[in-house]
C-alpha cells in the first residue's frame, strides 16, 4: 500500500484576549489535517494570562506568552519557534477554508525556487457572512508589478499565504515597531527578495467590523500604512521621476480607509451622532483629501452627511454608501 507522504506545516496565530475566536480559529486548522498533512500549531499569546493558554491546550498547540503589545510582537514570538518546513498563518478572528494550504505547498514543492504562495480571501461581516467574492483575481508574474500592485492597495491577507520557513533568515522578523501594517510590511519584504505565486481558491474567511465602530482603529493604523508605504515606495527607482503613478500608488493605498470612513461618517450622521460623524469626515479628508473635497463639493450622500454634522442635525435619510448618486 502506498501511504501518502505527510507534510509538516508550522502555523503561527498571534491572539489577545480573544478566546471565544481563538477556538474557533484554531478547530479550523486542526480540521484541514489528514493522513498528509500536519500541523504544528504555535499561538503567540500577549494578552492576560490563562483563557489563550487553555484554548491552546485544547487543541494541542504550543503557547508562547509575551508581554510586548502588537500583533507583529506575537507573530515572531510564534514564528521563533516554528520548526516545519513551511509556515502558515492565521490570525485569531479568520478562519480557514477546506481548500487552504494543501495547493500551496504542491506550488512551493514543485518549484524550489519559489518563496511565498498566497491564497484568495473572502471578506465577511462579524457573523462570517461573506461581504466579497474571492479576492484578488490574480497577481503579475513580474516582482516590481506585484510591488506595484501592493503599494496600490493589495494588502495580501496574511491567513492565505504560506512561505518556507528558511525566509525567517532572508526575510527576518516582523517590524514591531509597526502596530499597524506590520504584515503588509513582510508581506512586501518577502516580495522583494523571493518569487510569488497565487492559488486561484478560496482559502481564509477574513471579518471585517461594521462600518463606524473602528473610526480609530483606522486613525492609528492610517499613520503606519503612509511609514510602510514611502518605506518601500522610494525602492522603485523608476517610480522616482513618475509622480503622477507615485500619487496613483498613495491613493489605492488609502482607498479602503477613505470608504471606510465616508461610509462611517453617512452611518454617524444618519444616527445624529454629530461629534463622530465630524471626526469620521476629518479623518476621511486626511486619508484621501481631494476626494474628500470633490465628494464634498458634489451631491453625494457624504457631503449631505457633513452638512447634518455641521448643522448638528440628524440625517435620517442618508443612504449607507459611500458612492455619488
Amino acid at each position: 500500500m502506498n501511504w501518502p507522504v505527510q507534510r509538516r506545516v508550522s502555523v503561527v496565530v498571534p491572539t489577545c484576549n480573544r478566546a471565544p475566536l481563538l477556538r474557533e480559529a484554531l478547530a479550523s486548522i486542526r480540521a484541514l489535517e489528514g493522513p498528509d498533512l500536519v500541523f504544528e500549531i504555535i499561538v503567540g499569546d500577549n494578552g492576560a494570562p490563562g483563557p489563550g493558554a487553555q484554548v491552546a491546550a485544547e487543541f494541542g498547540a504550543i503557547h508562547v506568552p509575551l508581554d510586548r503589545p502588537g500583533a507583529g510582537a506575537a507573530r515572531n514570538a510564534a514564528l521563533a519557534r516554528a520548526s516545519a518546513p513551511y509556515v502558515a498563518f492565521l490570525d485569531d478572528d479568520d478562519v480557514w477554508l477546506a481548500d487552504h494550504v494543501r495547493c500551496h505547498l504542491d506550488l512551493l514543492q514543485r518549484d524550489p525556487d519559489l518563496g511565498m504562495v498566497f491564497g484568495q480571501i473572502v471578506t465577511t461581516d462579524c457573523e462570517r457572512i461573506p461581504t466579497s467574492t474571492p479576492w484578488p483575481d490574480s497577481i503579475p508574474d513580474n516582482r516590481d508589478a506585484l510591488i506595484q500592485m501592493m503599494l496600490g492597495g493589495y494588502f495580501p491577507q496574511i491567513g492565505g499565504t504560506v512561505v518556507r520557513t528558511s525566509l525567517r533568515e532572508s526575510v527576518g522578523f516582523f517590524d514591531e515597531a509597526l502596530l499597524g501594517d506590520q504584515d503588509w510590511d513582510w508581506h512586501l519584504r518577502a516580495a522583494w527578495r523571493h518569487r510569488v505565486r497565487l492559488v486561484q481558491m478560496a482559502c481564509v474567511l477574513f471579518q471585517q467590523r461594521p462600518d463606524g465602530t473602528f473610526d480609530a482603529l483606522i486613525a492609528r493604523r492610517m499613520r503606519f500604512t503612509r511609514r510602510v508605504f514611502l518605506r518601500h515606495v522610494r525602492r522603485l527607482p523608476a517610480l522616482r521621476t513618475a509622480p503622477r503613478t507615485v500619487a496613483r500608488m498613495y491613493v489605492g493605498a488609502m482607498r479602503g480607509y477613505f470608504e471606510a470612513l465616508v461610509a462611517s461618517t453617512i452611518r454617524h450622521a444618519a444616527s445624529g451622532r454629530r461629534a463622530a460623524a465630524g471626526r469620521a469626515a476629518y479623518l476621511a479628508f486626511n486619508a484621501i483629501p481631494h476626494r474628500a473635497v470633490r465628494d464634498a463639493l458634489r451631491p453625494t450622500p457624504f457631503r449631505a452627511a457633513l452638512s447634518a454634522a455641521l448643522r448638528g442635525t440628524a440625517h435620517r435619510n442618508a443612504q449607507l454608501s459611500s458612492k455619488a448618486p
